[in-house]
């Protein structure tokens, strides 16, 4: 959020509904500071691996969850973009069903940060749909690929923006 502060540009963010519960604050400083936030379900189930119905009720608590503090949001991100196509009819009554076209890798510890960023820079294009992770996994390598990446979309001239 820091960086992106820095440079004057808004992302969206898809939230674990537990984390929520945990950092309501977050979310709403994310809210506050101009950002959006998306659905990704309350415990980031794998939807390959999930009853249709217990994966839609745990959708439904991620949502109750935000609209505890007011923010409705109708965009949602299936965990490991696994979703079956029964779970996506469902889902797509409610949400826009958000997949990206660039997965950073940060989140797997065999990539040092120099690969990630040169990966991450090699497979952006203007109107990509970028994937990074903020959470205790990727606290110490996000910060060292990060800002450079958003500074390399400071100067091609692209912006980042809401969905």
């Amino acid at each position: 959020m820091n960086e992106l502060a820095k440079r004057g540009q808004k992302a969206t963010f898809f939230v674990v509904g537990d984390n929520v519960r945990k950092y309501p604050e977050l979310a709403n400083e994310l809210v506050r500071t101009g950002h959006q936030l998306g659905n990704h379900t309350f415990n980031h189930l794998n939807g390959w691996k999930s009853k249709k119905e217990i994966y839609l009720k745990n959708i439904d608590k991620c949502r109750n969850q935000l609209k505890e503090l007011g923010i409705d949001s109708s965009l949602f991100r299936p965990p490991y973009g696994l979703i079956t196509p029964v779970q996506a009819r469902e889902v797509t009554k409610s949400y826009e069903i958000v997949m990206w076209s660039m997965l950073s890798g940060d989140y797997d510890l065999r990539l040092n940060p120099t690969k990630i960023l040169r990966n991450s820079i090699n497979y952006s294009k203007p109107g990509c749909i970028a994937v990074f992770h903020d959470q205790q996994k990727t606290k110490d390598v996000l910060p060292r690929f990060l800002p450079q990446y958003l500074d390399y979309v400071k100067e091609m001239g692209w912006e980042t923006a809401l969905l």
